[in-house]
């Protein structure tokens, strides 16, 4: 083998060791072949599958205590949970802080969870089923938002965090109109913010520091033509340029707000982009289906393959890690899905519309 290149070297990071684990993970993963056999399935036969699968020690452990849907989502979550874990264990120098900063993310899935859980009434271990245990935060803060009898709770009880300062300024907007948008947004604002902390403008681009930039930059640019289209389907009279997150190259915060309430334009400069070929059929999704949910999962599909795209490109660097992370979440939402979908009593081409299929 040849000598580290540039995107291998630097601060005792230990990127070929990983990046061979990681691989070996991903080869485990469900295919689309999986997805369509499952979606014909009942839950009973789901959860018989799973044990004949990776996610044997989860299904074993959980059995006497859960079945059926309950059964799929905790093991779901906690094999989840149990392959970022290692993921932490095997990463070393600034590689372990490119993941450890990364996997915040299910911190902010599950400030979010909790919240839409208050908003809407849903039972507290309804909301807990849906929690991924794969961030920082400890058992004993997760059971006490768990616990939080209000939004208000919610927000003093992440006084603390890296959520706490823009969570309270976005309280005062939500009592003022209502909807979860602002404290949603607040909560990726901040993730976003600290992910992107200390790191150069312009980093070499071959380098580590580079390639996960390059990476946060593609996810806050998704982010933001997400939460732009969001904003313009809400009928909420709110302001776009608040809900700009900063560190992508697609928008800056004037032109956010202005295409945040045409959908045409803002199409028009995706199409326009360096990310037109990955975004071409979620932007057709949009356009034919006119419909925001599965243009999010057509965008969901492009930040994979952007992902992947970029692991092809640099092998020996952050990006496979990364696409190993996006690939294991959409096997993780694409099965919770199909379980969901099954005891609701949908049909297979029903459930395959809800799928992140590449």
């Amino acid at each position: 083998m040849s000598g580290p290149t540039t995107a291998q070297s630097g601060q005792g990071s230990n990127y070929e060791y990983v990046i061979a684990r990681v691989r070996s993970r991903r080869s485990s993963l469900f295919d689309d072949d999986d997805y369509r056999k499952l979606v014909r399935m009942g839950t009973g036969e789901i959860a018989r599958f799973m044990e004949d699968t990776e996610y044997e020690t989860e299904m074993n452990a959980l059995g006497a205590r859960h079945s059926g849907v309950d059964l799929i989502e905790y093991a779901l979550n906690r094999n989840l949970a149990k392959h970022f874990d290692d993921l932490l264990d095997w990463s070393e120098g600034r590689l372990y802080d490119y993941v450890a900063r990364y996997l915040r993310k299910f911190d902010a899935w599950n400030v979010k969870t909790v919240l839409r859980g208050l908003y809407s009434g849903v039972d507290s271990s309804d909301v807990e089923d849906d929690l991924i245990r794969a961030g920082e935060f400890e058992d004993r803060r997760i059971e006490a938002l768990l616990n939080a009898g209000s939004v208000e709770d919610v927000v003093e009880l992440l006084d603390d965090t890296i959520f706490g300062e823009g969570l309270a300024a976005a309280y005062e907007v939500y009592e003022e109109t209502e909807t979860l948008v602002p404290l949603e947004n607040a909560v990726d604002r901040a993730f976003y913010e600290t992910l992107l902390e200390g790191l150069p403008d312009n980093p070499e681009i071959d380098s580590p520091t580079g390639l996960y930039v390059e990476f946060l930059t593609a996810e806050v640019d998704f982010r933001n033509l997400r939460n732009a289209l969001r904003l313009a389907r809400s009928g909420a009279d709110l302001d776009p340029s608040e809900y700009y997150i900063e560190g992508g190259k697609l928008f800056d915060e004037d032109s956010l707000a202005q295409l945040a309430t045409n959908v045409e334009g803002l199409v028009s400069r995706v199409r326009e982009s360096t990310y037109a070929d990955d975004l071409d059929a979620a932007l057709d999704a949009l356009a034919e289906a006119d419909n925001l949910i599965e243009f999010e999962r057509a965008l969901d599909a492009a930040l994979l393959e952007y992902a992947d795209k970029l692991s092809n490109r640099y092998p020996l660097s952050v990006c496979p890690v990364f696409s190993y992370i996006l690939a294991k979440e959409r096997e993780v939402d694409n099965i919770r899905a199909i379980a969901r979908g099954r005891e609701a009593g949908l049909g297979p081409d029903e459930i395959e519309q809800e799928l992140v299929i590449l």
